[in-house]
């Protein structure tokens, strides 16, 4: 009897546990279902609601003079609720929005290809078609109800109302797998500044998405806002930004650019706005807007002139005679020469048959005289005597200190300007010609002197030199956006960078970039009113050689610094100038005077562009 009792308990413990073991199995489905898996809670969730993406409006952007540049006009998406497009009448609605059935089925397939698209769910809405005009919107809102499970999205594109400065705007575009992957604010079908402005900005230009919920009745069919639009969220529109760049003067360094590739770069010294970036050839940013931005990127893309490349950035170039005054400025700073040293030129520096030639003029000659004639001669003597001076104990300590005054003086790194994608340039160290030479030594590498050799400089790295002369030893960071709607700018563009040269030093070679202008190699630059301090630079190619041109006006209290580059235009003083002393009249005076417009007349109507591209 015992043993029954005992058969009789150990059954309703395992009846128990099985009951408590049942019970548990249903608690995690439950919980798996409900809170771990959000399928189950999307499918719930869909039935009831449809949450629709409400778009902020992207911040617009305005010149320094507060002219509008970029604005924003409505546009419309298609987006697409996969597990609602079962009884859809497929030729009716590929009709309607003027596509082939071919091109729907790509659509859909891509939709849910989760590697082009990995936020994909068929519980939520899918961006199926982007930026419908007025036109197709206005067919395709009559017919809506007709295709179960496709609704219209508001969304915004960007309008222009000048046809300049497309490096320094940027253009936006579609997502891709990147951006996807690296930020959960965006899902497939957004837009996100790519290039310029737009895509260093891209945080503050944005704004918040808001979202609408929407009631569904047992059909699916909206009934109306839920709960009144009580859970509704607004969009927060993106931040306005004021740009530093005159769009006025923008637009004639680009007319006096047509034809020809290169850049030109204007900064404002006391406070590093750069007041226009021109690189040519350019391009009309409203062309990457819209449903032919494909074609249009495509055809920009294949251009052999390279119109997407902002060469104020990106390209590198040697700097020629525009180095030799932050030559000056080391060998000074260093006690290699006084202002009154003086070498001897004999048409060149004697090193053999290939040594650096130089143009005749009076010889021996002084440091302000040899910066206003340009002398060759007289930079390679200074850097030969600083790499064999024996306060460095070596020719590898006297390279690295001679680059990282070059370093200090804004070169070999980017600067760091509100722009993405800036190159660095190269000024070589001893590591690096210890890596390419056997041996070496001061006529090895004699060539630097001049802005030749290994020096690699950015058209930027050269005028924020120059705006670093106007102030006498240092510079700000340059940048393009001038204010920011409610935010203040980053204290990286607001605050000094020293080069840690003495002053005085400045002021000696500026007396020869003066003379260099009023009757040295920038004699063009010479404008009666305005007292311009230039250097030119006839950088060495593989085909003709650049036309550089360097300065900043006026001499005392500048108001600005400049650099004009053009690509295999021959001597400095050819294009370059002339370009230099037009931007310059335009900006200090506010227009062309009449003694100039001969030479506005020769460099608007000059095309070297097929040329450069054939010695290219």
């Amino acid at each position: 009897m015992r043993k029954l009792n005992f058969d009789s308990e150990n059954r309703k413990k395992y009846i128990f546990y099985f009951v408590c073991l049942i019970i548990l199995i249903y608690i995690i489905q439950l919980f798996k279902l409900q809170v771990l898996d959000t399928n189950y809670k999307q499918w719930a969730d869909s039935n009831a609601f449809l949450n629709k993406k409400l778009y902020p409006s992207r911040g617009v952007m305005y010149d320094r003079n507060g002219k509008l540049l970029v604005y924003n006009q409505p546009a419309y998406d298609v987006m697409v609720v996969m597990r609602e497009t079962e009884k859809l009448d497929t030729f009716t609605f590929c009709r309607a929005v003027n596509i082939t059935i071919e091109d729907f089925r790509k659509k859909l397939a891509d939709v849910k290809n989760r590697k082009l698209n990995p936020g994909y769910s068929s519980y939520t809405p899918q961006t199926f078609l982007t930026q419908l005009g007025a036109k197709e919107y206005g067919i395709l809102q009559e017919s809506i109800y007709k295709f179960p499970g496709f609704y219209i999205q508001k969304r915004t594109v960007r309008e222009y109302n000048y046809k300049n400065a497309a490096h320094v705007l940027g253009y936006i575009a579609e997502v891709d797998k990147q951006n996807l992957a690296e930020e959960d604010y965006y899902i497939r079908g957004d837009n996100i500044g790519k290039t310029g402005v737009e895509k260093y900005y891209e945080s503050y230009l944005r704004g918040t998405k808001g979202v609408e919920i929407l009631l569904r009745d047992a059909h699916g069919r909206i009934k109306g806002k839920y709960e009144e639009g009580i859970h509704d969220q607004d969009p927060v529109p993106g931040k306005d930004l004021t740009l530093s760049i005159d769009i006025d003067l923008q637009a004639y360094g680009e007319a006096l650019m047509s034809n020809k590739l290169g850049s030109i770069i204007m900064i404002e010294p006391t406070t590093g706005e750069v007041l226009c970036m021109v690189s040519s050839p350019a391009y009309n940013p409203a062309i990457l807007v819209g449903r032919q931005f494909s074609d249009n990127y495509t055809s920009l893309l294949k251009d052999p002139y390279t119109p997407l490349i902002n060469r104020a950035l990106n390209g590198t170039y040697p700097p020629g005679s525009t180095f030799k005054p932050a030559q000056s400025l080391v060998f000074l700073q260093e006690n290699i020469i006084q202002t009154n040293t003086a070498y001897s030129c004999y048409a060149g520096f004697p090193l053999g048959g290939g040594h650096p030639h130089c143009h005749f003029h009076g010889s021996p000659l002084s440091l302000i005289p040899a910066i206003g004639t340009s002398c060759n001669s007289y930079f390679c003597w200074g850097l030969k005597s600083m790499l064999e001076n024996k306060k460095y104990g070596s020719i590898q300590n006297a390279i690295d200190k001679w680059r990282d005054l070059m370093v200090a003086q804004g070169y070999g790194y980017s600067l760091g300007i509100d722009l993405p994608s800036e190159k660095r340039g190269m000024i070589p160290n001893s590591q690096y010609y210890n890596k390419i030479y056997r041996r070496w030594n001061p006529f090895t590498i004699i060539s630097i002197s001049i802005g030749q050799g290994e020096i690699e400089t950015t058209p930027l790295q050269i005028c924020n030199f120059a705006a670093t002369m106007a102030n006498e030893g240092f510079f700000y960071t340059p940048h393009v956006v001038k204010k920011i709607k409610d935010n203040f700018l980053d204290s990286l563009y607001t605050t000094r960078r020293y080069t840690g040269i003495q002053s005085e030093y400045y002021q000696a070679v500026a007396e020869g970039m003066r003379l260099a202008v009023t009757d040295g190699t920038c004699w063009k630059a010479n404008i009666p009113d305005i007292a311009v301090c230039g250097k030119t630079g006839t950088a060495q190619n593989k085909g003709k050689d650049h036309s550089i041109f360097m300065a900043y006006a006026p001499k005392e209290n500048p108001k600005v610094a400049i650099v004009v580059l053009v690509e295999n235009g021959g001597f400095g003083a050819t294009y370059a100038v002339p370009i230099g002393r037009l931007m310059i009249e335009k900006y200090i005076k506010g227009e062309i005077p009449e003694s100039s417009k001969w030479r506005e007349s020769d460099m608007l109507n000059a095309v070297i562009l097929r040329n450069a591209v054939q010695k290219k």
